[in-house]
């Protein structure tokens, strides 16, 4: 008996990790479907610095994720906000980058003040308030010298008339913020009113630099290879 209930229990040990992974395979590949646009590789990239975010008791909104990912021209949505619990896709939408990111796509990416441009990483959005571009949401970047600066910088996620599919008939693209998520004004306040209060919020671009050492990701087992795979 004493037998049976140890190989229970190895097989069980082993059977646990095993069925959340396949567990979490089901769920990205759910999420991805509904989000066209959207690579299964950035996903599982997000998951996991969400997760390991949430370990360190840094994200307090655990059932909501979003992802933009600037690897994606401005004139396509490129944010995509889930409902984890509900395995949900809740927006897809167009989003600027920085001013001095680049055009159409972004390619240049920065933590410093002045430099008018986006910022990578994972952030935590805080609290609203209403300023110069309206209704807006404070963002916290976790990454030390990724987006740590973010606060500072006054980057927060706020609605601007530049984006708008009209601005891509027009211009070929979206126009431009200082460094800001900016979305369509129409969507803005439900945007910020769904991810307000400490949901985890994963700005993308396959940057080999960040992507191999952020803290976020480095000690994610397998990661490596998701890496390789976000970076093709």
């Amino acid at each position: 008996m004493k037998r049976l209930l140890l190989s229970i229990a190895v097989t069980l040990a082993f059977a646990v990790p095993i069925l959340a992974a396949d567990s979490s395979d089901v769920m990205i590949a759910s999420l991805v479907t509904q989000a066209p646009g959207l690579r299964p590789d950035v996903l599982k990239l997000a998951l996991a610095a969400a997760t390991k975010a949430e370990d360190s008791g840094l994200i307090p909104k655990r059932n909501l994720l979003t992802v933009i990912d600037y690897s994606l021209p401005s004139s396509e949505p490129r944010m995509f906000i889930f409902d984890l619990a509900a395995h949900k896709l809740l927006f897809r939408e167009l989003v600027a980058h920085g001013k001095s990111s680049g055009g159409n796509i972004a390619n240049f990416f920065s933590n410093s003040p002045g430099s008018l441009a986006t910022s990578l990483g994972l952030f935590v959005t805080a609290d609203t308030y209403n300023g110069g571009n309206g209704y807006s949401l404070r963002l916290r970047g976790l990454e030390e010298g990724v987006n740590d600066m973010a606060w500072d910088r006054a980057i927060v996620l706020h609605g601007a008339s530049y984006v708008s599919n009209e601005a891509v008939k027009v211009l070929g693209r979206l126009g431009r913020s200082w460094g800001c998520p900016a979305v369509r004004p129409e969507i803005s306040q439900q945007i910020i009113d769904t991810i307000r209060g400490g949901s985890p919020v994963f700005a993308y671009y396959p940057d080999q630099s960040w992507l191999s050492t952020s803290a976020f990701l480095k000690q994610v087992k397998q990661v490596s290879g998701v890496v390789a795979n976000a970076l093709r």
